[in-house]
């Protein structure tokens, strides 16, 4: 009898063909989270199913209720069954190469027959796949390129995501072995944009009721390491989940939520004060000091507790000896939403609502920057539509108290030049420019378009910096120091996009803008009022920086905030 896990993979299969082949975005969506609530299910699949219970599940609805059913019931899905009629073979294999569409999936499997990413690494290498028709030498190379990116990435996930799996997996371990203190660690706590491993350390003088515990969690395929007190499993969806069980609840944690060359660091601390960390515990005198919290811990070390975004083994010992941490960016700091779109462009919700939103917030001031008009698959705004934009926020100011700026999010053209001319830009209140297309310039070319577009007198927030899209699209290829120098230079502002899929720019590029000076925006990038949940997600990119409230602009009043983000017209030459 099939059981609940074939029936997601073959849930898993038909979201991923439908996202392929470029459907309805939220249908193919719908199909994965189904996935994850049925292998989540701790109950009998066959129960639900002849109870009539399957839509009662949070994540199925009746339709994916009835494909469900099918499958249980037969064995497979016409649905499914369709769609692998439709698309080439190994069209997911291959799709998951960055770059390849399945217009080129296609290409290759009728020309050459390829249908798996060994095949597609071979043909590239001979030589072949450049005689496509539409394909050639470069196109070629950047498929090498992907297959390289992919393999390093296969086996790590969004950290958006593997949040959830991690809180899930914790209250399971949690409830099942009936522990008081059990914490995520690694990563995640430290809010690492990709994740390759769920790290959770548990409190228990029993690590085998905890290993028990463990094993019971649904999606648990097999055990890949054990030892006295840890054990490590692999998930369905391929990622590792390791479990530390300690009685030294505190020191085990501060182990397992810093880099090593964090925990480094804190064992030369210790040895310095004549202790010795081991990981598992503090000693002194070869005596156990007590440490079941991270306060206790950091106590015995003399110094305030470091926050486990800066736990990369940078300065964080030296701020901590100072107790340096009081003004790190907070979401309570943060006065205004920046970045937000509109049905206006390609946003799922109207001006009033977003507004009514941010108010609901506790927000007080919120900028509308929909997107300019060579973003035209976006729903850019032609200049003659502006005024009906314009007009909208204009209504909308009467019926909320939180104050409306009205600006774009502005497309850098290829040679720097900001997509609206002077006469309209100098209307806005505020400009984000930002690079949708082009990617692919090389170095010179790109950064002397981010130089051209930092000198225009109307540019003063550089959005999304170096476009990148976490496990799809790398950074783009510039010199960011010589950027960052020019933009030093005028009162301009980068962005942390609090996107989960971007996290653009990297805690190293945020400090190197700080070292020179430079100020900050936190966005949203809200495309919808349930994306100004991402806000967290830009607090802690920034924190991961060591950004304090001061060098961040939307921490400030909103007539402070207008100020400095209003373009320059002292620099606009006519």
């Amino acid at each position: 009898m099939i059981d609940k896990f074939e029936i997601a993979n073959l849930l898993r299969e038909t979201g991923v063909l439908l996202s392929v082949q470029g459907g309805n975005p939220f249908k193919s969506k719908a199909y994965l989270t189904g996935a994850n609530a049925l292998e989540s299910l701790s109950e009998d699949i066959e129960t639900v199913i002849s109870e009539n219970r399957l839509t009662t599940v949070p994540g199925i609805g009746p339709s994916l209720s009835a494909f469900i059913k099918e499958i249980f019931e037969t064995g497979e899905s016409k649905v499914l069954n369709r769609l692998r009629e439709e698309l080439p073979a190994g069209v997911i294999e291959l799709s998951q190469v960055p770059g390849l569409t399945l217009k080129r999936i296609q290409a290759l499997n009728s020309e050459l027959g390829i249908t798996s990413i060994e095949q597609l690494e071979a043909a590239c290498q001979a030589g072949h796949v450049r005689n496509i028709k539409g394909f050639g030498v470069k196109t070629e190379n950047s498929i090498l390129s992907g297959i390289k990116s992919y393999r390093e990435n296969r086996a790590k996930i969004h950290l958006f995501n593997a949040q959830k799996l991690a809180a899930e997996f914790r209250k399971h371990v949690k409830n099942s072995a009936r522990l008081k203190h059990i914490e995520i660690a690694g990563k995640i706590r430290r809010w690492h944009e990709v994740i390759d491993e769920i790290e959770i350390v548990a409190e228990s003088a029993k690590p085998q009721t905890v290993f028990s515990a463990v094993q019971s969690f649904p999606t648990v395929t097999r055990i890949e390491d054990e030892t006295d007190n840890k054990i490590s499993v692999r998930l369905a969806d391929g990622i590792t989940a390791t479990v530390y069980v300690t009685e030294q609840f505190g020191a085990k944690l501060a182990e397992r939520s810093g880099s090593e060359q964090h925990v480094e660091k804190l064992k030369e601390l210790a040895k310095k004060q004549s202790l010795d960390y081991t990981g598992d515990e503090l000693l002194k005198s070869g005596q156990t000091l007590e440490s079941k919290t991270e306060e206790q811990f950091f106590k015995h070390l003399h110094i305030a507790v470091i926050p486990p975004e800066l736990r990369e083994g940078l300065d964080e010992l030296d701020l901590a000896a100072q107790e340096d941490f009081e003004d790190l960016i907070q979401i309570s700091d943060i006065q205004g939403m920046t970045h937000c779109h509109t049905t206006f462009s390609d946003g799922r919700d109207s001006v009033l609502e977003m507004a009514q939103a941010a108010e609901k917030m506790g927000m007080r001031f919120l900028t509308i920057t929909d997107h300019s008009p060579t973003a035209h698959y976006a729903g850019g705004l032609p200049a003659e539509e502006l005024k009906a934009q314009w007009r909208a926020i204009d209504e909308a100011q009467e019926q909320v108290g939180i104050k409306l700026l009205r600006g774009t999010e502005c497309d850098i053209l290829a040679d720097g030049q900001l997509d609206y001319p002077p006469e309209i830009l100098s209307q806005f209140d505020v400009v984000i420019a930002s690079v949708h297309s082009r990617f692919r310039l090389d170095r010179t070319d790109m950064t002397r378009r981010l130089i051209n577009c930092m000198k225009n007198p109307h540019f003063k927030i550089w959005g999304h910096p170096l476009g990148r899209l976490i496990l799809r699209r790398d950074p783009i290829d510039c010199d960011v120091e010589a950027i960052l120098d020019v933009m030093a230079e005028s009162p301009a502002a980068i962005e942390i996009n609090g996107d989960p899929y971007r996290l653009d720019i990297e805690p190293k590029w945020a400090r190197a803008a700080k070292e020179r000076g430079i100020k900050f925006i936190i966005s949203t990038d809200a495309h919808s009022t349930r994306d100004y949940n991402n806000l967290k997600f830009g607090i802690h990119q920034a924190r991961r920086a060591g950004l304090r409230r001061n060098d961040v602009l939307n921490a400030l009043p909103v007539a402070e905030f207008a100020t400095f983000v209003k373009p320059d017209k002292s620099r606009i030459t006519t």
